[in-house]
């Protein structure tokens, strides 16, 4: 017996005997724990970072500023730490906000190849600057975070997803 279902991409069939149908259906819903992890992981990030008033000073224990000093000798671009420095407080701020914006847009997956993009180029600024000199690299996370968003970059958000919803709502009118 077969049945029919419609995708984000279309329709599809399972086949009583066969079992590409739920394979193929199940691989639609792989990435979603993944958006969930990092969805929430970025806005908690951000939230962390915002109501950290510490963390928003240019200089002091805990600060942006003085995490920006302390690893701009040792960071693969010091000269995107030194971007940074001309304004710490604004760095933050902007580091907070982004984090948020690629959080949300992951969790609800409202354009989520651009906020993976932007999750993407955050943890990669992050890994040539903050945790560069990590030794073995592996113990730094910007790098498996990185690597994290990458897939969601090339896949975006297929299912559940705000994304998907405008879809399936422009496949109707057409």
């Amino acid at each position: 017996m077969t049945h029919t279902y419609r995708t984000t991409s279309g329709y599809g069939t399972i086949d009583g005997g066969h079992h590409g149908g739920w394979r193929e259906r199940a691989s639609q819903y792989a990435l979603v724990p993944l958006r969930i992890f990092l969805g929430v992981t970025f806005i908690y990030a951000g939230i962390d970072k915002l109501t950290d008033s510490q963390f928003l000073a240019a200089s002091g224990t805990g600060s942006v500023g003085d995490l920006m000093r302390s690893v701009r000798d040792s960071s693969a671009v010091p000269g995107l730490v030194d971007l940074a420095l001309k304004s710490p407080e604004n760095f933050g701020y902007a580091i907070a906000f982004g984090e948020l914006a690629v959080g949300i847009g992951t969790l609800v997956g409202l354009l989520a190849r651009l906020a993976a993009f932007g999750g993407a180029l955050i943890s990669l600024s992050l890994w040539l600057t903050v945790s560069w000199q990590t030794e073995p690299y592996y113990y730094g996370n910007d790098l498996a975070y990185l690597m994290a968003w990458l897939p969601l970059v090339l896949a975006g958000a297929s299912v559940l997803s705000v994304d998907a919803a405008i879809a399936s709502r422009r496949r109707r009118t057409l």
